[in-house]
């Protein structure tokens, strides 16, 4: 599952200037440290940018160095953040993939992966032109205007390669504190539904598909009106895998 990220903000409540934010992630396992995560975020007008890295750390580092990097850029429309260009690239070992795509209009209009599949297992579920039509990336994706209901929609996610929808559920609101915001937050039940571009009964899939547990939490910056993630949980075998945000805020 697409790790959330940055902050984002909306033509009417941002000001003439650029508005810049920065939202740093910790993530462990089992308490665990495993990596930590940066996102900038700039927007100019109706255009925005966010740019994002994430390095190993703790033991995980020293079992395998990986490091990756990621950016979006597209237009402010509504309130909503509407992507033209997503890229990821990562480096985990000697293992190393870069991802490039383009939108229009919500529609991927080309997708890119390098090094390319060589031959799809027998079991992989195609992805096909329909599933890429009114899509989000993972990134714009998971940032969300003020004035809609976070935590009741399903966001049809495309990040490259596969086609996932993330359905968001409401549980309340809980108490959240960290460098930059100190308030209440939106919790939100999340399920991972599969569509396409996966491998059909791989056990990672399988588990995360079946998993009725997962947490995702939003946090409201007042000055650009949006909500972004500042909390997921997700249980696993070995612990649960958090994400938390440690600064939310320019």
């Amino acid at each position: 599952m697409t790790v959330p990220v940055a902050l984002a903000g909306s033509p009417a409540a941002a000001p003439a200037a650029d508005v810049n934010h920065i939202t740093d992630y910790s993530i462990r396992l089992s308490g665990f440290p495993v990596a930590t995560a940066s996102f900038r975020s700039a927007f100019d007008g109706r255009r925005y940018t966010i740019s994002g890295r994430m390095d190993s750390a703790g033991l995980a580092d020293i079992l395998s160095s990986t490091h990756g990097t990621t950016s979006v850029s597209g237009t402010l429309a509504d309130g909503k953040l509407r992507a033209s260009s997503y890229s990821m690239s990562y480096r985990s070992g000697k293992k190393a993939r870069a991802i490039d795509v383009a939108f229009r209009n919500g529609d991927v209009v080309r997708a890119s992966i390098r090094p390319e599949r060589k031959r799809p297992p027998k079991n992989w579920v195609p992805v096909r032109a329909s599933d890429m039509r009114s899509v989000l990336d993972p990134i714009s994706g998971l940032i969300m205007p003020a004035s809609t209901n976070v935590c009741s929609k399903t966001l049809p996610i495309f990040d490259g390669e596969s086609r996932m929808d993330i359905k968001l559920s409401d549980k309340g609101t809980r108490s959240f504190s960290t460098r930059g915001f100190e308030g209440e937050v939106k919790v939100c039940g999340v399920r991972f539904v599969p569509r396409a571009g996966y491998r059909k009964g791989r056990r990672d899939v399988e588990y995360l598909r079946k998993l009725a547990s997962m947490e995702i939490w939003f946090a409201k910056a007042e000055a650009v009106d949006m909500y972004a993630p500042v909390y997921v949980r997700i249980p696993t075998a070995l612990g649960p895998v958090t994400v938390s945000a440690t600064r939310f805020g320019g």
